[in-house]
């Protein structure tokens, strides 16, 4: 336990910590996460009547409402949103505590939770299920996928999400320390009957482009052909960047993608890739990890799995 003064905590500390009520916390966690009496009563065996009362009491321990109705549900007051990642670690070190067994993955029946966007699920999601389902059959993997990078590098797919990990492409800042997981790039991808001899560079001025619409702006490529003062007409929006292959097989059509995602429909698909022609940055993949995650023998655990998965790729 710590103090807002130092990093062990004083006698006042505990004095104050003593006058508390610590069975709160749990179904504090619990309806923090479910944003839902009944939801949050179930999971840690209260009757309705007896959560409403520890949230009246947790209302006033931490002088905050803590969940607010709106619109046709419940939403968390900021405050609420700050303690979850916190009382979750809190209450993880508190367990090991009492219980102190070291992570066995043969054993444990955690839910694990990977954040990605869905071009990256469809390149090591299912390398990721096949390790997890072998060495942690007991384990649930939980693969929460997304197109909005901001999302992905803010606290709150740890913080809400529950996140152990996020897997977030090199491009994307974060404030979070991030770890290189594998290595990916930008390409052309065309249908089959495109011409043949032409470049790369001439298949993106003469094709009508299928583009990946899920930002306010199109992806940095096109900065780069901006730059370098290649037009190109735009035909096709979608918010899926898996989409972009399918369209661009069946309509004639130009788009750029990662060559992990382009090769492994390339076959299905019948895609023609080709590098793009000017210098760009990569797209490699990095890890994540929630800095609220307090079981380091299971972090490193699950860093050896997404490791083992990246290199079957």
């Amino acid at each position: 336990m710590t103090s807002n003064h130092g990093s062990t905590a004083t006698d006042d500390d505990l004095t104050q910590l003593a006058s508390v009520n610590l069975n709160l916390l749990v179904p504090l966690l619990a309806l923090l996460e479910e944003r839902s009496v009944t939801k949050a009563a179930a999971k840690v065996g209260l009757s309705q009547p007896a959560m409403s009362h520890a949230l009246r009491r947790m209302r006033r321990l931490l002088d905050d409402e803590l969940i607010v109705r709106q619109g046709g549900g419940m939403a968390l007051t900021p405050r609420a949103v700050e303690l979850i990642a916190p009382l979750r670690a809190t209450l993880q070190q508190t367990a090991r505590l009492v219980r102190p067994s070291a992570f066995d993955p043969a054993v444990d029946a955690r839910v694990i939770t990977v954040a990605m966007t869905t071009s990256t699920a469809f390149t090591i999601g299912s390398a990721i299920a096949r390790q997890v389902a072998q060495h942690a059959p007991h384990a649930v993997l939980r693969l929460r996928t997304t197109h909005t990078l901001t999302a992905m590098a803010s606290s709150t797919v740890f913080t809400q999400d529950g996140a152990d990990v996020v897997l977030l492409p090199e491009a994307t800042a974060t404030s979070f320390q991030r770890e290189r997981l594998y290595e990916d790039r930008w390409v052309v991808i065309t249908g089959a009957g495109t011409p043949a001899g032409a470049t790369s560079e001439e298949l993106l001025a003469r094709l009508p482009h299928v583009v990946f619409d899920g930002s306010p702006r199109l992806l940095r490529p096109y900065d780069i052909l901006d730059e370098q003062g290649v037009a190109y007409t735009v035909r096709d929006r979608v918010d899926d960047n898996l989409l972009v292959p399918h369209l661009v097989a069946g309509s004639d059509g130009v788009g750029l993608h990662r060559h992990r995602v382009a090769t492994a429909m390339q076959e299905t698909l019948g895609l023609r890739i080709e590098e793009f022609p000017f210098p760009i940055p990569g797209l490699g993949i990095d890890m994540v990890w929630n800095p609220w995650l307090a079981d380091e023998q299971f972090r490193t655990w699950l860093r050896g799995i997404l490791l083992e998965a990246a290199q079957s790729l």
